[in-house]
């Protein structure tokens, strides 16, 4: 039974992915409600139905007050067959009717709404471009991204629970009142219009202060994540002290935030028992004054009763229900922050994946300046060779990372253009563009996951044999073997810890070798390959990675010149534009900025003054 129920919606269905989502809060929540449209609709019903058969039962039993007033023996004979019947109802049929309602609210809706959202805004978030991450806390996103989807659930859930069913039992309960006297009606009209104002100035203010709050506490999340995965320069600048008070800036405004919507439920809380008050002396009072006046029955009264007590420990349950609601509307609001943003670096409608063929590469004026007027990219002109060697030099901020960046389509290029094999890198999709680069990076961050997982991010299917000859080849496999975590977990199998902390940098970065090695794409991207490795380890590698450069094109970034010696062409950069280009010995013999750079060397290093 909990299966079928379970499964009456499918939260991975196939939908159209929009490049820029609804960023209004009811067309966004429409949006992702589409599968869910005909369980809403009989949810919706049920709710109903429930809240008249909750209705209808404090009626009948103003009925049976006014029944036992008469013989004992007569209400039996006369009504016992009436009384068996509603028994058999009250028995059977209402449960029945209320399981239905509560499978399709908890089972249907709930785990795969939430379940939906936050697929949904996982897969749009991954498509957004690296510049976008990296104007956020990978905090706060992962934080949007997890309390995004209880709380539309929760939002979900007030409505078919909660708000449905007390919109119709207020109404039900005036048609009942009105039925037995309309004069009933006036103390509940004049309630309701105090309680509908209660309501509106509550609502109006809590939206608003949910809001602040779920963005005062993301902040805390993304500070205290940032201070987390920072571990090692915290503890080495001995600034725990300093992580502590950036922390309580934020701990202490989501304080305060949270103190001013408290205070809203406090003055919600009070107003209502007020306003409950006279409900209860207005309507059982006048009820009782008809009765002695004649005009009303027993039943009346006792239905009148047990209709306003019944009000009265709802309406706290219904204004709470609302303030959840508009409470939740307001962090899903400000989750919309994050995962409604339109997506910033896209495919064309028309694009096509890259036909590569010989692996040239050419830059046509190519200008990026990340929106500023001066850094990264001015005026590139460049063509690479199929298979030629090209090393980049130059200071820090000359450009050479930004070139990489471009390649790699991270960004769009403000002005120029890049191609491969003649073909516009903006016309091609994006993922068979990085399928034929490898790129090793200075920082080889690794995946939170075992080794084997990490190697074969190069290429997922791949044999376990290819796997190894690419670590062979990293000089990784003897390492790995030696492997342990505190799961038990040894070899490839072992976990290695968030952005692989638990490895040297020197392993890290073999492991990242290994990867791109067993990916073994046409052209190759080096950051500083090997600048994590010890000598020794580094001239054995050297060699393996002047082996896997044959017959690739290839563009290294080194600081290390002597990493760089043997490649066919070396291009200086400075202040983003290319200023020396040549072999080797070409560039010193010219004795101009490369030869500069060369002389200042220690140990194959650029000094300190040459990288400022």
């Amino acid at each position: 039974m909990f299966r079928f129920f379970e499964n009456l919606v499918d939260p991975y269905v196939p939908y159209e992915e929009k490049d820029q989502p609804p960023t209004k809060l009811w067309p966004f929540l429409r949006d992702y409600a589409q599968p869910f449209k005909r369980i809403f609709a009989w949810t919706a019903f049920l709710s109903l139905v429930v809240a008249s058969i909750e209705i209808g039962l404090i009626s009948y039993m103003g009925r049976v007050v006014d029944l036992l007033t008469g013989p004992p023996a007569q209400v039996w004979q006369n009504h016992g067959t009436e009384l068996i019947l509603v028994g058999l109802f009250i028995l059977f049929l209402r449960p029945l009717v209320q399981a239905l309602d509560v499978l399709l609210l908890n089972n249907s809706i709930l785990p795969n709404f939430g379940t939906l959202i936050r697929w949904r805004s996982h897969k749009h978030v991954l498509r957004q471009s690296v510049g976008w991450f990296e104007n956020d806390f990978a905090g706060r996103i992962a934080n949007r991204i997890m309390q995004t989807p209880p709380a539309a659930g929760e939002v979900v859930f007030q409505v078919f629970d909660a708000i449905s069913f007390s919109l119709a039992y207020l109404l039900g309960a005036a048609v009942l009142l009105a039925a037995a006297d309309p004069r009933l009606l006036l103390p509940l009209l004049v309630w309701f219009g105090f309680y509908a104002g209660l309501v509106r100035w509550t609502i109006r203010r809590v939206g608003p202060a949910s809001q602040a709050a779920s963005d005062a506490r993301s902040t805390v999340t993304g500070r205290v994540v940032d201070s987390y995965s920072n571990i090692h320069s915290v503890k080495m600048f001995a600034h725990h002290d300093r992580e502590l008070d950036y922390a309580k800036e934020a701990i202490e405004n989501t304080r305060t935030t949270f103190f001013y919507e408290m205070r809203l439920y406090t003055i919600m809380d009070i107003a209502l028992v007020t306003l409950n008050g006279f409900l209860i002396v207005g309507v059982v009072g006048w009820a009782m004054y008809l009765w002695m006046q004649g005009t009303a029955s027993v039943g009346v009264v006792a239905a009148a009763t047990a209709l306003t007590l019944r009000l009265n420990a709802m309406t706290g349950w219904i204004m709470w229900a609302l303030t959840t609601f508009f409470r939740q509307l307001g962090v899903v609001a400000e989750g919309m922050e994050t995962i409604a943003q339109p997506i910033d670096l896209v495919d064309r409608s028309d694009a096509e994946p890259l036909q590569m063929d010989i692996g040239q590469i050419e830059v046509r004026d190519l200008s990026h300046h990340y929106g500023r007027e001066m850094g990264g990219l001015d005026r590139i002109n460049l063509t690479v060779a199929p298979g030629e060697k090209i090393g980049l030099v130059g200071r820090s901020g000359a450009g050479k990372s930004t070139l990489v960046k471009l390649l790699l389509r991270f960004y769009d290029p403000e002005l120029g253009r890049i191609l491969i094999d003649g073909q516009d890198i903006r016309d091609v999709t994006q993922d068979s563009l990085r399928r034929h680069i490898g790129m090793v990076q200075q920082d080889s961050s690794l995946l939170h996951r075992s080794v084997r997982e990490n190697i074969l991010y190069g290429r997922p299917d791949a044999t376990e044999e290819d796997m190894i000859r690419a670590a062979r080849q990293a000089e990784a496999h003897d390492f790995i073997l030696d492997l342990n975590d505190p799961a038990g977990r040894s070899g490839y199998d072992a976990h290695v810890g968030e952005r692989g902390v638990k490895l040297s940098g020197g392993q890290r970065q073999r492991i990242t070798l290994a990867r791109v090695m067993l990916k073994d794409a046409p052209i190759l991207l080096l950051d500083e390959a090997t600048s994590a490795l010890d000598s020794e380890v580094e001239a054995s590698i050297q060699n393996t990675l002047y082996g896997l450069m044959q017959g690739k094109t290839v563009i290294a970034i080194a600081h290390r010149l002597s990493t760089i010696a043997q490649m066919d062409r070396i291009l200086v950069m400075d202040q983003g534009r290319i200023v020396e280009a040549g072999s080797h010995d070409d560039l010193l013999a010219r004795g101009g900025l490369y030869a500069d750079f060369w002389s200042r060397q220690s140990g194959g290093f650029l000094s300190p003054e040459a990288a400022e």
